[in-house]
């Protein structure tokens, strides 16, 4: 199969207004949920995770990551405040597990009890109960509970997720990846804290230096995860999620945002 032109950059069109309307009002959402609770949790969390969570105030919420010692992502999580002692970390569901793990690692004599939740979480588009959620470009709540609900599946937002530009675990983000080439330095880390693994090289690169390589949304037909770009006879990324007309991908950071690539397909 021949490789296609595609746009390095995303045009906005009337595309992201079809899907507001079209995609269904309440979709369930596969998330996971790890609750903190004592005295010192907040003091506990405000060393372990990338960004400020101490200074929340209860029904706030602040995006964050667990990361290893060496800066590689453990987990993207939501920290929700729910009371002066008590917080509720929500990621993907199979990083519920890792995340209490690599929590009660490191909590030694910390004074705070922390447990996987069964929950169900929801998105409701649109105005509605529970934290705001900006992940696809349009105002929607996310909540969760022990009850079931009837929702549609989550898929029916991957097109929003792309257009978007947000990055999930599995897809644009693994213990591969560095935060700032998914370009999550402005939403889940602040350098401006205290000490918490992973510190060092983070600021470092945030500092001193810059990601090869970068997340762009893309405009382009007929990709699947996997399909190498080609720019000026080089690979220069690698496409990460696709639907009908966008995808996301990995860029090195010496291409113009304008520039055209070609598609070179990874396909049996």
């Amino acid at each position: 199969m021949k490789g296609e032109d595609v746009r390095g950059h995303l045009l906005r069109s009337a595309y992201t207004d079809f899907m507001v309307i079209a995609a269904p009002a309440i979709v369930r959402l596969d998330r996971g949920y790890v609750a903190v609770e004592g005295p010192e949790a907040a003091d506990f969390l405000e060393r372990m995770l990338s960004n400020e969570v101490a200074s929340l105030e209860p029904g706030e919420v602040r995006q964050a990551l667990l990361l290893t010692p060496k800066g590689r992502i453990i987990a993207p999580l939501r920290a929700v405040r729910e009371s002066s002692d008590a917080f509720l970390l929500i990621t993907e569901r199979e990083l519920a597990e890792p995340v209490s793990a690599a929590l009660l690692r490191a909590r030694f004599a910390a004074k705070c009890e922390i447990e996987v939740r069964r929950y169900r979480g929801y998105l409701q588009l649109g105005r509605g109960e529970g934290i705001r959620n900006h992940d696809y470009g349009v105002e929607a709540y996310e909540s969760w509970s022990e009850d079931e609900r009837a929702a549609a599946d989550s898929g029916e937002l991957e097109h929003m997720r792309i257009e978007a530009g947000t990055p999930v675990w599995g897809k644009e983000l693994d213990e591969t990846v560095l935060p700032a080439e998914a370009g999550l330095e402005a939403t889940h880390i602040s350098f401006t804290k205290g000490c918490y693994p992973g510190q060092e090289p983070v600021a470092r690169l945030h500092h001193r230096g810059h990601p090869n390589r970068g997340l762009r949304v893309l405009e382009l037909e007929n990709a699947q995860p996997g399909d190498e770009l080609i720019y000026e006879g080089k690979v220069v990324g690698r496409i990460t999620s696709a639907v009908p007309g966008r995808a996301l991908a990995y860029v090195r950071r010496e291409v113009p945002e304008e520039a055209r690539l070609h598609l070179s397909p990874k396909r049996p």
